[in-house]
């Protein structure tokens, strides 16, 4: 819940506080943040005694984390598109129907 929170209040001072002048600034930020972030975790499990015994389960937890929500994402925004999408129709779309 507190990461939910967090990432909410970056959306809000993104498009609120943050001017748009300083976008390349923020994704160079944003950036090295992810490849700091992808690097202690290496560190973190490169540390880790039984990194090779867990492997096989880091995999498949892996997986399943990277699954499931791809799978749910798809779909919301399948059902979402199908139900609030609105197809405009021009002039010659309905000479055509007629």
């Amino acid at each position: 819940m507190d990461v939910l929170m967090i990432m909410g209040l970056g959306v809000l001072a993104g498009r609120f506080l943050i001017p748009n002048r300083t976008k390349k600034g923020n994704e160079i930020i944003s950036l090295t943040c992810t490849f700091l972030l992808i690097f202690s975790m290496g560190v973190t499990l490169g540390r880790n005694d039984n990194f090779l015994k867990d492997l096989s389960s880091l995999g498949l937890s892996s997986l399943l984390f990277f699954l499931v929500p791809t799978v749910l994402s798809i779909l919301i925004v399948f059902i979402l598109t199908k139900k609030l999408m609105i197809k405009k129709t021009t002039k010659q779309e309905k000479e055509v129907e007629e």
